[in-house]
């Protein structure tokens, strides 16, 4: 059955394939969308939403726009909280789209929107809870939290505006429901939050797995 359906996909798209040249204004083609958790000059913790990280071992890169007031704390105090919503909580996210923690707003961001917001907890209906590790508060809503020190902050010369920031992994917190054993996910389990060309998504059905997928 499984290679009845793969067959007839590829044969719709070999009838559809008629690819043309564009220029997108976005190329969000389908990243986890997470919450940075960095911290205010006041202690306070700053949240803000992001689409574009990946990770490698204990090494995630996060594109920051170097407008925000995260980046500015990550210049001033090199630590953060990666927190990964699950798909149901894309309105807490999208509760974040038009807010910023800077004062005054930046009039870039002012042309858009967005609105200062002191206490993005409230704003978004999350909780905030104590890291073990680094300043910044953890979101206790997100199934996955990841604690993390900077390593290095480098500004594209081709891309002035977002700032692409290198961290370590140094505590990582799963929800309970999601650990299949020690030091294990279960991919059945967890669910992230897809930004999808700017719309909300979550995973569709397993299709496969990797030769390295755990068993």
């Amino acid at each position: 059955m499984q290679q009845r359906n793969t067959t007839k996909q590829t044969s719709e798209w070999d009838q559809t394939d008629r690819h043309e040249t564009i220029n997108p204004s976005i190329l969000y083609y389908g990243t986890p969308v997470i919450i940075l958790s960095t911290l205010n000059k006041d202690g306070s913790t700053n949240l803000s939403p992001l689409s574009s990280s990946w990770a490698l071992g204990d090494c995630l890169v996060l594109g920051v726009g170097t407008q925000g007031k995260g980046y500015e704390n990550l210049c001033r105090h090199p630590e953060c909280v990666i927190n990964l919503p699950d798909a149901s909580m894309w309105q807490n996210v999208e509760a974040l789209g038009r807010t910023t923690g800077s004062s005054p707003v930046p009039e870039t961001k002012r042309q858009m929107g967005y609105a200062f917001c002191q206490d993005k907890f409230t704003a978004a209906g999350l909780t905030s809870q104590h890291s073990v590790q680094v300043a910044p508060d953890k979101i206790a809503e997100c199934p996955l939290q990841i604690e993390a020190v900077v390593q290095h902050i480098r500004l594209p010369e081709h891309t002035s505006f977002m700032a692409i920031v290198e961290v370590k992994a140094v505590k990582v917190h799963a929800h309970n429901r999601m650990i299949s054993e020690i030091n294990r996910i279960d991919p059945e389990q967890w669910h992230p939050l897809i930004y999808n060309f700017r719309h909300y998504y979550g995973l569709g059905e397993r299709q496969g797995e990797n030769f390295r997928a755990e068993k």
